[in-house]
């Protein structure tokens, strides 16, 4: 393995851990999120220039626009649920009671 692969290996896999045992905010979830998709743009980008094909090449884009879409999205509901909710507790919220 190389040391690249591994530090993206390495972003990838602590975002996922952050995400999935700091689960106190919505906004800290956000960020765990955040940080998944930018190891995967970097890990999607260098594997395109190292396969130096035309096909590949807009893969990385194409998930960039998708982490933008997500990121705006997750923004939108971070506002929606600090406005009904009075917090961005994890714990708060509950889908029975909307």
């Amino acid at each position: 393995m190389t040391p690249v692969h591994f530090s993206f290996t390495s972003a990838f896999t602590l975002g996922l851990m952050g995400l999935t045992f700091n689960r106190t905010h919505l906004l800290s979830a956000l960020l765990c999120l955040e940080g998944m998709m930018l190891s995967l743009f970097m890990a999607l980008a260098l594997w395109a220039l190292q396969f130096e094909s035309t096909g590949f090449s807009s893969t990385p884009m194409l998930l960039l626009a998708f982490s933008a879409c997500e990121a705006s999205t997750g923004l939108a509901l971070l506002v929606a649920t600090a406005r009904t909710h009075g917090t961005d507790h994890l714990q708060n919220l509950n889908l029975l009671q909307c």
